[in-house]
């Protein structure tokens, strides 16, 4: 199964995919999807402006992580060294960077920026280089003081017993993983592991929850759905426009017997319990219960149409593989939520979280043609004859089919 940067660069796939590649919103992983970035940037006439608009303003963590990776390729290193597209805050990982050609660094030693300069003074490579030194000694930008130090500078040490710098350290576990990881071998400490993933959220999407504050519970599907009443449990009345905040508190509560005691709700009375108890929460609130709440709290609040809250359920290290699963097979949930779950890589092992994704008609198709290349045999073939997913799906399904009999029947 080719990658999505393969199929892109052979021109086979279809305008709107591409168009999303360029505003970055394909479902592959961040390192191909910078890599398809700069290839639009660099080679594509239609979508070039848009992807390199994109790559301006990039994940700064991503775009950090890609800087500094040796792995990168060759013409993603080249994009984002050269003067017109350089960000300052990755300069650094470029820099030191061993992949990042020598001659690439000579010119933007020579012209950098004051910014440049001041970097590449503090960069041992620069200092450890006397090419790299001499072309920043010719630097308009570049201090009497600053040019007289670099001439004077010793020539590198070299380590100890001849042997290599020790390698950079492995970044850091994602913030899902962490609190996925915590959640599972520290359950005393999930109180704070919660409290600070919380936080962390809050602050991150301070802006959208500001643009969203006074946004109504509207869950995709409307209220009633999959909420089956008792038979002493009549359905209100649908609510009339602009009081749908308040329409899960008009439902009847269960009669009880006098003087009677009920110790446990059923799951429909839990569920109307939670409309109610969601119903009466802002923003901020719903946010807190999506990644602190139960079960039944967050089966509702993956449904928020409000999209930073619906996201912030799977945010939340409580999340099962089959509660998982059960969200990657909903339709009833916006296509955002269905592209952020193979983003979390403890989703994205599970086949049947994959599996369920692939086979969701309301998947974006850009998240399912990635997926697919990890799609079992027989489920490929079941998937080619499913009308309910695209056509595009269906026969790139009966293709990987056959070709994977074709292949086994070499073997």
């Amino acid at each position: 199964m080719p990658r999505m940067i393969d199929l892109i660069r052979a021109s086979a796939v279809p305008a709107t995919l591409m168009q999303a590649a360029a505003k970055g919103a394909l479902s592959v992983p961040p390192q191909e999807m910078i890599e398809i970035l700069v290839y639009l940037a660099n080679h594509n006439r239609v979508f070039g402006d848009q992807a390199s608009l994109t790559l301006a303003g990039w994940d700064e963590r991503l775009s950090r992580a890609a800087a500094s990776d040796p792995s990168t390729p060759q013409e993603v290193l080249e994009y984002l060294i050269a003067p017109k597209n350089l960000r300052p805050v990755l300069l650094a990982g470029l820099l030191e960077n061993p992949s990042v050609a020598e001659d690439s660094l000579v010119a933007l030693s020579a012209a950098g920026s004051r910014e440049v300069v001041e970097a590449m003074l503090k960069s041992p490579r620069v200092q450890g280089s006397p090419v790299l030194r001499e072309a920043l000694t010719s630097n308009p930008n570049l201090t009497k003081t600053e040019a007289a130090s670099l001439a004077e500078a010793p020539a590198p040490t070299p380590p100890q017993g001849g042997g290599s710098p020790p390698p950079p350290p492995h970044p850091p576990a994602a913030p899902e993983e962490v609190l996925a990881e915590t959640a599972l071998n520290e359950p005393a400490a999930l109180d704070d592991v919660l409290d600070q993933g919380l936080t962390a959220y809050l602050a991150e999407h301070a802006s959208e929850i500001t643009a969203e504050q006074d946004t109504p519970f509207q869950p995709i599907g409307g209220f009633y759905e999959n909420f089956v009443p008792g038979p002493e449990e009549p359905l209100a009345e649908a609510p009339a426009p602009g009081a749908t905040a308040a329409a899960p508190a008009t439902m009847a509560a269960p009669k009880k017997a006098a003087g009677s005691r009920k110790t446990h709700l059923s799951h429909d009375e839990e569920r109307g319990s939670a409309l109610q108890k969601i119903a009466k929460l802002d923003i901020k609130g719903r946010i807190q219960l999506a990644m602190k709440g139960n079960k039944e709290e967050r089966s509702l609040l993956i449904r928020d149409g409000t999209k930073i809250v619906a996201l912030a359920v799977l945010e939340s290290p409580k999340i099962g593989d089959a509660e998982a699963e059960r969200f990657a097979s909903q339709k009833n949930v916006l296509e955002a939520v269905l592209r952020a779950i193979p983003m979390k890589r403890r989703f994205a092992k599970h086949y049947g979280i994959v599996r369920n994704l692939v086979f969701n008609p309301r998947t974006p198709l850009d998240v399912s043609l990635g997926l697919m290349k990890n799609i079992l045999v027989h489920d490929l073939r079941n998937l080619a004859g499913n009308k309910e997913v695209s056509e595009t799906v269906r026969k790139l399904a009966l293709k990987m089919f056959k070709q994977k009999m074709d292949s086994s029947r070499k073997d």
